[in-house]
């Protein structure tokens, strides 16, 4: 059944390449709008990097967007479609490879080292622990690994909070998408379990608020390698 998951989600991400690309361009999801695009932007501000990695990185508006900044930042995602449409809209300093997380380790001395990993709404699988025990070796002298990630808070609503598979339809996203979209939900202790068991440790941990109904949106967490 985990395959099955985990096969469903790279097809999700294949077949709704442009519905995806068409939704965040024309930002169309309220919460990306308004408040998590510019959360994790100004995260990396704030950690001055040189090179960024963007994992998962979609069709690109994270590498461009810090490419103005003058950051050198390379994304990578498993969809070879959103890649494509990524390297149609690129800048000189933003480079973009299909590469899956399982291909991380393989590829780490074609892509360097990083002052900081990025994970944005891009973990969503259940065995997450090979690909984070594989980020230690893609980090810099004190590189930082950031990750956002959807509160828990905001996605129990209708749910129990526990660990497990859940199904994003992607309804509120206008037309388009044709595959909906299985995604693991994890708790705040399994999140925090997960990072321990994997040598990494939390720096800080934020809640970005919607600024209308001031309810926590995202878990942003900063994580220093204990192996580097």
């Amino acid at each position: 059944m985990q395959r099955d998951h985990r096969e469903q989600l790279n097809l999700s991400w294949q077949a709704n390449a442009d519905a995806w690309t068409a939704a965040v361009r024309e930002q169309r999801i309220e919460s990306r709008r308004l408040v998590t695009d510019a959360a994790i932007v100004q995260a990396i501000l704030a950690l001055a990097p040189k090179r960024v990695l963007d994992l998962g990185c979609g069709e690109g508006w994270l590498c461009r967007g810090l490419a103005e900044h003058g950051i050198e930042a390379i994304g990578v995602d498993a969809s070879a479609p959103l890649i494509a449409v990524a390297q149609q809209a690129g800048s000189p300093r933003a480079q973009y490879r299909v590469c899956g997380y399982a291909e991380l380790n393989s590829q780490a001395a074609q892509l360097g080292r990083f002052d900081v990993l990025v994970g944005n709404f891009a973990l969503l699988e259940e065995p997450l622990a090979p690909t984070l025990n594989d980020l230690h070796g893609l980090l810099a002298a004190n590189g930082r690994l950031l990750i956002q990630t959807l509160h828990p808070w905001r996605a129990c609503h209708d749910a129990s909070y526990r660990d497990g598979w859940r199904v994003e339809t992607f309804a509120g996203f206008a037309e388009g998408f044709s595959q909906p979209m299985p995604w693991f939900f994890r708790t705040l202790e399994s999140w925090l379990g997960l990072f321990t068991e994997t040598g990494w440790r939390l720096q800080w941990l934020q809640e970005p608020l919607h600024p209308e109904s001031e309810q926590p949106v995202s878990l942003l967490l900063l994580l220093s390698s204990e192996r580097n």
